[in-house]
């Protein structure tokens, strides 16, 4: 074995070492809140692929679209066919489009009274908020109320909540928080959202 071989192995073998020991540490078992945020593309990309994992271990899921609804994307046309999945899409299309805060709010709260069935069913193993945040970031739904919900869930169920402008509140609550960065996006080339990347 060369000395580049040797270095490469001692190394691994140091991480395997350190990785071992956090995942012994790691014995609670219980659901957990994640926050998808950030002004970059793919926080509603990263809550589907959750989905498709939690279908792969067969596992109950259910879906609430905050904002979203004027136009079909991809993964509801996928995941709404499939068994295992509820899927709600209560939005009326993007706020600068419906430029009607009052029927925005109604459909908010329309919305939330379906995430509070599914936060409150303790047969649904990974619930999922799209665009919630920009629900909370317009005032359409009561932050208070919100976090209340999530937080009497059923001990086992995993909560995704996306969208730009998480409240502070709720990434303190959350377990797990990513944000996501705008570095470059083809759109400001002039470049049309393309169905199976933005739609």
């Amino acid at each position: 074995m060369n000395d580049r071989q040797e270095r490469h192995k001692a190394r691994m073998q140091r991480k395997k070492a350190v990785v071992d020991k956090a995942i012994a540490r790691a014995e609670t078992v219980r659901g957990i809140v994640l926050v998808l945020t950030g002004n970059g593309k793919g926080k509603s990309s990263s809550a589907f692929g959750m989905v498709a994992r939690a279908l792969g271990h067969g596992q109950q899921v259910g879906v609430v679209q905050f904002i979203k609804g004027a136009f079909s994307t991809g993964e509801e046309a996928f995941f709404r066919r499939l068994p295992g999945v509820r899927y709600h899409v209560m939005g009326e299309g993007f706020t600068w489009e419906t430029q009607d805060r009052e029927r925005d709010k109604r459909a908010a709260e329309a919305a939330f009274d379906i995430a509070r069935e599914m936060l409150a069913d303790p047969a649904i193993n990974l619930v999922v908020l799209d665009e919630l945040n920009i629900a909370l970031k317009y005032g359409y739904l009561a932050l208070e109320t919100v976090i209340e919900a999530v937080q009497r869930r059923p001990e086992r169920q995993n909560v995704v909540i996306t969208g730009r402008g998480a409240p502070v509140e709720l990434i303190e609550l959350a377990d797990t928080v990513t944000e996501m960065g705008d570095v470059k996006h083809a759109f400001r080339a002039g470049i049309k959202a393309q169905p199976g990347i933005e739609l």
